[in-house]
């Protein structure tokens, strides 16, 4: 290779590894926030928050009436809207805008989706010195409104926000899962209702109600249509019930352990009682609650945030007037393997930040964050369906405890089994525990739900379903939510450990790349141009 050549080679390399690297340097984002010393009102400030409701009219007038009441303490700052029916539409609407700089301000998350957006730098905003800001965090001497003070908020689903033990998110709703039992259905069958169910009890009552006369009829309601047993979310009964066998789930790292001896012994019940008949899912049937209210089913599992859609007189629906069955609806804590230990799931939408280049823009988030902490903003959507405040403010306030002890009383409002659901959760807060966040938590989520999908699936489809199907269904599962791929230890006995490779490591390692694939490229010419001169 000639000099001229040589030289040309490595100058064009190293311009091309600089050009890498300083791309590298452009993906870290924006620097980390920084708590400006005072708000300026001077000036406009916009902020969007993406939100969800369910497809309930009143949940958006909560928002726009926090929205108003806001701007009208903070003049300078507009607040836009912007409404969501799913939270994974949210997810993936932040996912993209991640990469093109266009996130929210303010966003209603779940703390797994977070974790995937930690894995672009300052992209979050953390919280904790947000939280302690004697100016402006809980309690603020310069916040315009009547905000909760930190330890007015409800420790236990405060640290259901913590990430690698900082806070990126403060809990906005909470809500568990509830059983709704058609009790009398469950009496015509011979039984009573226990004050605590178990698995084995709700296993052997479906069963019993899977039962149908020699013209197909099915004893229990007299219907040609029953399913006894149906559960919304599937990821949650096998989070759940391996929670309540002491089983294990994942590490705090990050270490699966879903794929275990337990798990098989959860998914040879599903396909027992899928067998007879007595169970199915929601995925697979259809929403519980319409087979609830229309006699075709005695066990519904559902977050008792969708506590106005059960019962014979529930004021949502899907199904028409002429299709609901008179019966007594009871909310329950979901079936326990141990009743003297019982453990549920705490869940619900919480609240983030996103960073952004102007600090004053993020502190105005954080205090429309804090507004929506305000008795008046938790109280009023909490009053729509089976959620509960996550501060103890609102918990305790006159006005509350009031609507509390009104159920039953005529209209929406006082729905009695929607705010039976809501003492449900709050007698028992100390019994709900969360899973571990890390970075493909969500990924594992759908996981653990689709193991017991794919089962049910396939009893139905008269598949066998023994030792050979579970290793196949573990290693189908595994590569369909890449769990695989995500390395570590004891992969092939699904401990797979989380955690992608450092931006500026996967910046070097391409530069490194381009580099040599540069320099190639010019020897490739070079020794075409010698063969060319040789030739002549």
């Amino acid at each position: 290779m000639s000099r001229r050549i040589k030289r040309l080679s490595l100058c064009l390399a190293a311009l091309l590894l600089l050009s890498v690297l300083s791309g590298c340097h452009g993906s870290r984002g924006l620097p980390a926030f920084e708590i400006p010393a005072s708000f300026d009102d001077g000036r406009p400030i916009e902020i969007t928050f993406w939100a969800k409701n369910d497809t309930n009219k009143t949940q958006t007038t909560i928002y726009n009436r926090a929205i108003e009441g806001f701007e009208k303490r903070y003049p300078n700052v507009h607040v836009s809207i912007r409404l969501y029916t799913d939270y994974g539409k949210i997810y993936n609407d932040v996912i993209t805008n991640i990469s093109t700089g266009t996130t929210p301000n303010v966003c209603i998350t779940y703390p797994d989706h977070i974790a995937t957006y930690l894995t672009g730098s300052n992209v979050v905003t953390p919280l904790d010195a947000l939280f302690a800001d004697p100016a402006y965090g809980f309690g603020g001497s310069e916040l315009r409104f009547d905000g909760p003070d930190a330890d007015e908020m409800i420790g236990k689903f405060l640290d259901e926000c913590l990430i690698g033990g900082e806070h990126y998110a403060v809990p906005f709703m909470r809500s568990t899962e509830a059983c709704y039992v058609n009790v009398t259905m469950l009496e015509s069958l011979g039984y009573e209702l226990p004050e605590t169910l178990t698995w084995d009890f709700v296993w052997e009552v479906s069963d019993k109600a899977a039962e149908k006369d020699a013209d197909g009829v099915y004893l229990a309601n007299g219907q040609k249509t029953m399913i006894p047993f149906i559960y919304k979310s599937t990821d949650n009964m096998m989070i759940q019930s391996l929670a309540q066998r002491g089983a294990g789930y994942s590490t705090a790292d990050g270490e699966v352990l879903l794929f275990g001896e337990e798990t098989e012994k959860i998914l040879n019940d599903v396909a027992a009682h899928t067998a007879t008949g007595a169970f199915s899912t929601f995925k697979i049937s259809s929403y519980p609650g319409n087979f609830l209210n229309a006699g075709q089913c005695l066990f519904a599992i559902d977050s008792t945030a969708g506590a106005t859609w059960m019962g014979s007189h529930a004021p949502h629906a899907d199904i028409s007037p002429d299709k609901f069955v008179e019966f007594e609806t009871a909310v329950l804590p979901i079936p326990q393997a141990d009743p003297a230990h019982p453990k549920m799931i705490s869940q619900g939408p919480s609240v983030c930040i996103f960073n952004k280049a102007d600090p004053q823009a993020v502190l105005a988030s954080w205090l429309f964050v804090q507004y929506l902490l305000t008795d008046e903003v938790q109280i009023a959507y909490a009053q729509t369906e089976g959620y509960i405040p996550v501060t103890r403010k609102a918990q305790e306030s006159a006005e509350y405890r009031d609507y509390l002890s009104r159920a039953g009383e005529e209209g929406e409002l006082y729905y009695d089994v929607k705010i039976a659901a809501t003492k449900l959760l709050l007698d028992n807060i100390e019994n709900t525990f969360v899973t571990p966040v890390f970075n493909g938590s969500a990924s594992l989520r759908d996981a653990a739900g689709q193991l017991i999908e794919n089962t049910a699936k396939s009893v139905r489809r008269k598949e066998t379903v023994d030792d050979a199907y579970y290793a196949k269904l573990y290693d189908d599962v595994r590569s369909l939510y890449r769990l695989d791929q995500l390395g570590g230890r004891g992969a092939a006995a699904g401990r797979e450990t989380f955690g992608p490779l450092p931006a500026t490591s996967v910046c070097l390692l391409s530069g490194i790349a381009a580099v040599w694939i540069a320099m190639g490229a010019f020897l490739l010419a070079d020794r075409l141009r010698k063969k060319k001169s040789a030739r002549k």
